[in-house]
Parts: C-alpha cells; structure tokens; sequence
C-alpha cells in the first residue's frame, strides 16, 4: 500500500485551510462535551483519503492503518470513525463548495446530468431495508436510459462547470425525472448557461428559468421535434465533462458500489465520495496540471 499516511497529512492541510469559521482551534465543530482528541477535520481528511485510494471498506481501511500507529496515535475506533463521518457529513461538504469555488469561480456555463445510484439488487429490492423508516426519502424502482435497465434505489443530480468540478448536487429517489431537479437551480444559479440531454426537454421549464434567474438552458432538439436544428458543437463537446465525472465516480470511487446500512450512512458516503474527487481536482489545479487526471493526483 503506497503512504496513506503522507496522502492523509497533504488532504488534511487543504481541510484545514478551506475551513476557517466553520471548526475551532482544534479543528472540530464547536459543541458541548469532551474535545476528541482526533479532530473532525482528521476524520473528515482519513474519509477523504480513504476514497482516494478506492478503500471503500472501513474494515480493510483500518487494517491499512495498523502500520501508522505511531504516526496516528489518536486514533479513533473503526465504530468512533463510522459515527463522527455521518455527523461530520456537512462540514465536509462546506469544504468542498470553498474548494470548488477556488477551482472555478466567475463561470458562467455549466454541465447537468443524472446518474443512477443503486443500493441492491432488484430481487432483493423487497427484503432492503435501508430507508424504509421515512417514505419521502425511502429508495425507491427507477429507469436508467442510457444503459436500458431498471434499478432500485436513487439518483444523482449534478451540475458541473466547463472545467469539470461539480459545484452543486441532489440525491432524489429514482423514479424522480430529471426535469423536477431544474425547479430547484433557480435558487442557486442566475445570468448562466446550462447544458443538459433530452431528458431536460421543457419549453415551459426553459422559459421559467430564463424569466425567474436568467438561465439559458441548452438542449438538444429530438429528431421529431419542430423547428429541428443540430445540437451547438462546443455545447455537445462540454456536456462530456459531466459524463467523464460520472464515469470517474464509478471507477475510482465506486459510487455505485453500497456496503451501508442505514440511509444516513449512504448520504455521508456519497459526499465523501465527491468530496474526494474535488479535492484531488485542486491539487492538480494549484499544481498546474490537467484537473480531470484525478488517478495522478498525490502519487
């Protein structure tokens, strides 16, 4: 196993410099009770570490850590890190908005797609119980277009920028259509461009979004449609870079991939996930380098 440790010191120093007036002193979330010796910022950089190098098991991933005890020797138990990751959740994704902002603030084109996240197999569908306490966030049966299958669980919105860093996201439920997400990015975006598939095909919601935050939203005509006209080249070329960071989040971070066993435990999965990533974009990005070349990122 290459240095976790010098890779968890690198990440740690970017958490801690991407999160003033969110964590004391000693880098934790200021509540009552006794200060834990291993910070929330440490628990937030070892989860964010950890999906560096595709570990997406806690116990393969403390069994790594053996071998730093002196280097770490306040660490906490693997039952402690499960805990404080859901409750750290939020504080991790403060972060990476500061991080992404830094990447690429002043844009004004933007990239959105879905991408299907299943927690089981459909044959087991019935017998899952993770959710199944809270009916409007409970996963639920989808349809995946681009791969022809149905699937049971949930749905990843995402809007990127040009440079490929996601600066806004939302798990919704699968049988969630795409179109529905859109009525939420008026809130937070304005006086911007959004490219999306057919899937985001709504007069009435391109209207909307023009008149209420001045959004142009680009979509590609369907062959039967009136007025037919071929997609804009440049906006067909950057609406890859949404697909390559889905791509990327099934290949090295495993999204798709799900050992939790409570809805909480997803979630907080899911943002250490794509905090990863944006993490590993900045350091390519103060370094100079191509930010989608994630795998080369701290080698």
């Amino acid at each position: 196993m290459r240095n976790l440790y010098a890779n968890f010191v690198e990440i740690l120093d970017v958490c801690k410099k991407f999160s003033k007036n969110l964590v004391n002193e000693q880098g934790n979330i200021p509540r009552r009770g006794v200060v834990p010796r291993f910070s929330d910022l440490e628990v937030i950089a070892l989860s964010l570490t950890a999906e560096k190098f595709s570990i997406d098991s806690e116990s393969l991933l403390f069994s790594y850590l053996k071998d730093y005890k002196d280097e770490m020797p306040n660490l906490i138990s693997r039952r402690q890190f499960n805990d404080r990751r859901k409750f750290t959740a939020n504080l991790c994704e403060q972060i990476r908005k500061n991080i992404a902002m830094a990447i690429d603030e002043g844009e004004d084109v933007y990239c959105i797609d879905s991408k299907p996240i299943p927690v089981c197999r459909i044959a087991r569908a019935k017998r899952c119980k993770l959710g199944k306490n809270d009916f409007q966030t409970a996963p639920s049966f989808g349809y995946c277009a681009a791969q022809n299958t149905y699937y049971y669980g949930y749905k990843i919105h995402a809007i990127c920028g040009i440079r490929g860093v996601i600066h806004s996201y939302e798990l919704s439920k699968a049988n969630v259509h795409d179109i529905h997400y859109l009525n939420d990015i008026k809130y937070d975006f304005h006086d911007c461009t959004m490219i999306g598939d057919k899937g985001y095909l709504s007069a009435s919601v391109q209207l909307d979004l023009f008149e209420t935050a001045n959004i142009r939203l680009e979509v590609p005509y369907r062959l039967n449609q009136k007025d037919w006209k071929p997609v804009f080249a440049p906006f067909a070329k950057s609406r890859k870079r949404v697909e390559t960071l889905f791509s990327q989040m099934v290949d090295q971070f495993m999204i798709c991939r799900n050992y939790a066993k409570q809805q909480v435990g997803l979630f907080a999965r899911v943002i250490s996930k794509i905090s990863a990533m944006t993490v590993l974009q900045y350091f390519n990005f103060i370094n100079n380098k191509p930010i989608g070349r994630i795998k080369y990122a701290l080698v």
